[in-house]
């Protein structure tokens, strides 16, 4: 499986783990949940370990966990943090995906 991370979306995610005080283990937990308008979105949070079935993608000293229905969605993928006028937050640069919305968080494939 081939997933990046931009270096400005890996700065906020470990602020975001610096925050939440989470040991040498953690990592950022990426998915592909149906909903949305266009039938899938993504998700992330921060979890303090890998589950069994994992697949780990290792970004520097930042490690990914990706369950085995999301890898089949993530493989490609481009996770970036951007900021501008209209707000900030992260964003997915999705090769796979064949339609997506106007808000930038759903996709379909």
């Amino acid at each position: 499986m081939n997933l990046s991370i931009t270096e400005n979306a890996a700065v906020e995610v470990r602020k975001f783990m610096e925050a939440e005080g989470v040991n040498g283990e953690a990592g950022l937990r990426v998915r592909v949940v149906p909903g949305g308008c266009s039938g899938f979105q993504y998700a992330m949070n921060i979890e303090e370990a890998a589950g069994e079935t994992d697949e780990i993608v290792k970004s520097g000293e930042l490690r990914i966990f990706v369950d085995m229905f999301s890898a089949q969605y993530l493989d490609n993928v481009e996770i970036d943090y951007v900021s501008s006028v209209m707000g900030s937050g992260f964003t997915f640069n999705n090769p796979n995906a064949s339609g997506g919305c106007g808000c930038g968080t759903s996709f379909s494939a």
